[in-house]
């Protein structure tokens, strides 16, 4: 199912097989949270700009439009009609995020809507439900995300539980997998590893969920207030003790740079909105920084966003100024150009990143890439 195809030391360049397709990783996931790219992009755009995986979430799908309705409506692949992975995020997070609407408790966690109020709950086997109706490729475990401000007491005996929740998350997923109106019986489900910053917090757990022999492992719980110093020895403590037959995803990072450093350490799989929310506010991501087209000096710059870049705007030669007057116009062509525009330059990126680990050279690629950036 995974396979590493090469190493540069803890860089690894694989590809994980699906029944949506082969994913060749590094790769970067693009963030669809209601099944859409915020931006007007359309699924046939994610296929121009070379996108590998599509990431929604089941929380948000959950609430609107249900999911039962996408199940009657064939799953999330025909209801957006993409036939390539798609991975959705458990709603664990927002267990983390909606703070002030929620209770946790040992069968799971009760909601208030963010939309309308109504209560919900959703434990481990009702996330693993969801997610079977909307019938994804990969499916993230039900956890809760402790603050990284969290107390030590607290942080334990939240991952015991999340380990109590995967037990269950993978009961249910295999008895989903064998029920005959499934849309997708090769569902696949990726644990997630949790621990706010105690390496041995963080270590205990990834040695307990290893036990269970998931499809793959994610790190959860970081950038969410952490430095990245300690963010990137958190990951540098965690991974040596995740399967090596398995790929590794951390949660919600980040910036390229965030991802340079993290694939170094050993890390397959990402996912972040930063490109798309970036994009929606004229920051702009290119091989010599960031421009923010809001700046008054491109008022009359002709040039394209970057020159050489190989993205649908770039090539078609839209100038940095007539950008920025869609954007200050509130015109969503604006938008739309500049989340494509980063998309691309992530998933390019990726592609780069897997490039020079195949010819054995991502280290010089890193520090160059870093020097641009």
């Amino acid at each position: 199912m995974y396979r590493i195809l090469k190493k540069e030391g803890r860089a690894r360049r694989g590809e994980l097989s699906t029944v949506h397709g082969t994913i060749q990783t590094p790769v970067f996931m693009n963030v669809g949270t209601v099944a859409a790219i915020k931006g007007a992009v359309s699924t046939e755009d994610l296929m121009q700009i070379d996108t590998q995986v599509e990431l929604s979430n089941t929380y948000h799908l959950h609430v609107r439009p249900g999911d039962l309705v996408i199940k009657k409506l064939g799953g999330l692949h025909k209801f957006m009609l993409w036939d390539r992975p798609i991975l959705t995020d458990s709603g664990g997070f927002q267990v983390f995020s909606l703070a002030g609407l929620r209770k946790i408790k040992e069968e799971g966690v009760y909601f208030n809507s963010h939309i309308d109020g109504r209560k919900i709950f959703m434990g481990p086997e009702e996330s693993m439900q969801i997610q079977s109706n909307l019938a994804s490729t990969i499916a993230m475990a039900f956890d809760e995300c402790p603050p990284s401000t969290a107390e030590r007491s607290y942080v334990q005996s939240s991952v015991e539980r999340t380990t109590r929740w995967l037990v269950r998350c993978k009961q249910e997923m295999n008895r989903l997998n064998t029920l005959e109106d499934t849309i997708n019986p090769n569902q696949l489900l990726f644990g997630i590893n949790q621990g706010a910053i105690f390496d041995d917090i963080r270590i205990e757990h990834a040695k307990r969920i290893t036990e269970l022999d998931l499809d793959g492992y994610a790190i959860g719980g970081l950038a969410v207030g952490e430095s990245h110093e300690q963010m990137y020895h958190i990951i540098e403590e965690t991974v040596p003790y995740l399967p090596e037959d398995k790929p590794v995803y951390l949660m919600g990072v980040g910036t390229p740079a965030n991802i340079l450093e993290a694939v170094e350490r050993g890390v397959d799989f990402f996912d972040c909105v930063y490109p798309t929310r970036n994009g929606r506010h004229a920051h702009l991501y290119t091989n010599h920084g960031k421009l923010n087209l809001f700046n008054a000096k491109y008022e009359l710059d002709d040039r394209p966003i970057e020159e050489g870049c190989g993205c649908p705007v770039c090539k078609r030669g839209y100038s940095r100024a007539y950008i920025r007057h869609l954007l200050k116009a509130k015109e969503m062509l604006g938008m739309r150009f500049c989340v494509l525009h980063n998309l691309y330059f992530y998933n390019t990126m990726m592609t780069e990143i897997r490039d020079a680990l195949d010819r054995g050279e991502f280290a010089q690629y890193k520090k160059k890439k870093l020097e641009g950036l």
